[in-house]
């Protein structure tokens, strides 16, 4: 009878060493995989809500939404040299508040990367804790350009539509390559972190697309 021939323990380890480097390779293309998929449907959110605040405008005399972001609502401290603006904000609902008859579903406003923040990106002295997530805290993950709303500016009024931004995710990380901000971090590592953050976007004229934060920058420094 012939004697049936059982693994070595060398032969064990090799198979078990190839299967590590398989999925090694392997696990990083599904995870991008999936946040790329993450990514297109954030960027469809926003196409939706972009769809929302036309016809919202299509009521108003083409005036985007008289509206606030979270940050606006729970950090007014960040309209501290504009007065006149600061205190309008306990008297205006939040933007996905005021879309909601226009919507079908208000999980247009969730970033499926929405894992929240600690603080603001750009304001990051200011602590902004959205755990476990901004949509969960607040019922939305994207801010607003709130000075579109302070100057009732409608779409036509805008210089360069295409460049100014209207909304975006909370957070750069959602989408980025690098980690969180954390509270008290000094600014050069928070300015490492800001390289690798990617936003996705709505415009004024209401295309969206992921930009960089820098990207992002550029677009606030466009004059309506």
């Amino acid at each position: 009878m012939s004697r049936r021939r059982a693994f070595t323990l060398v032969e064990l380890l090799v198979v078990i060493a190839i299967i590590a480097i398989l999925a090694a390779l392997i696990f990083p293309v599904f995870a991008r995989a999936k946040g790329s998929a993450r990514q297109t449907q954030c960027i469809n959110n926003m196409k939706q809500v972009g769809t929302a605040i036309d016809l919202y405008m299509g009521d108003y005399d083409d005036i985007f939404p008289s509206a606030v972001d979270p940050f606006d609502k729970f950090r007014p401290e960040i309209w501290d040299a504009f007065p006149e603006f600061k205190q309008r904000i306990p008297f205006m609902p939040l933007l996905h508040e005021a879309l909601q008859p226009y919507l079908k579903n208000l999980d247009v406003f969730h970033c499926p990367s929405d894992v929240g923040s600690q603080v603001m990106d750009n304001h990051p002295y200011i602590d902004f804790d959205t755990s476990p997530s901004m949509f969960a805290t607040y019922g939305t993950s994207y801010a607003f350009r709130t000075e579109i709303a302070f100057k009732y500016f409608s779409q036509t009024g805008f210089q360069l539509p295409a460049n100014v931004n209207v909304l975006f995710d909370g957070s750069g990380h959602w989408h980025g390559s690098t980690r969180a901000i954390q509270k008290g971090e000094d600014m050069q590592t928070v300015r490492d972190l800001w390289r690798g953050y990617r936003y996705t976007t709505l415009f004024g004229d209401l295309h969206a697309k992921s930009i960089t934060f820098y990207d992002l920058e550029k677009a606030w420094q466009t004059p309506l």
